[in-house]
């Protein structure tokens, strides 16, 4: 949870996010159904919906956490530039899947789709990435 929130939340709002997710589970705790998902996509589900509150309250910038992958800094800045550009959607499914660590199920249950939906999502947005970051490497020749 708090991996996520730190991913989507604004900077200095990740652990309001994240005890604002566990209140509204605590009080809507009926509402879990675990035909529709784990108890653990229930909850990144909700963190999810209150970071996007917490952007919209705040009308500022999401955090983003460090990106571990490529060797130098200037890589990672770069990367960490094309996610902030990515659509929401894809950016959602990108932060769900890749930095918070959890499944294809259970980003599919975070953002309301199908694991197809899911697979296609990311598989578009690791396009958009390489497409951005070649562009960008081609640019510096």
């Amino acid at each position: 949870m708090v991996r996520l929130a730190v991913r989507l939340a604004p900077t200095d709002g990740s652990d309001d996010v994240v005890q604002e997710a566990l209140m509204r589970a605590w009080r809507h705790w009926g509402r879990f159904d675990s035909n529709r998902g784990s108890l653990s996509a229930w909850l990144l589900a909700i963190v999810a919906n209150e970071a996007r509150r917490a952007v919209a309250r705040h009308r500022g910038p999401t955090a983003l956490a460090p990106i571990r992958g490529p060797a130098s800094l200037e890589d990672r800045a770069d990367l960490a530039a094309a996610v902030r550009r990515l659509p929401p959607r894809q950016r959602l499914a990108i932060d769900c899947f890749y930095f918070a660590g959890i499944s294809v199920a259970e980003t599919a249950v975070v953002m309301g789709c199908t694991e197809g939906t899911v697979k296609s999502t990311l598989a578009d947005a690791r396009a958009r990435l390489r497409r951005e970051l070649q562009e960008e490497t081609d640019e510096e020749r």
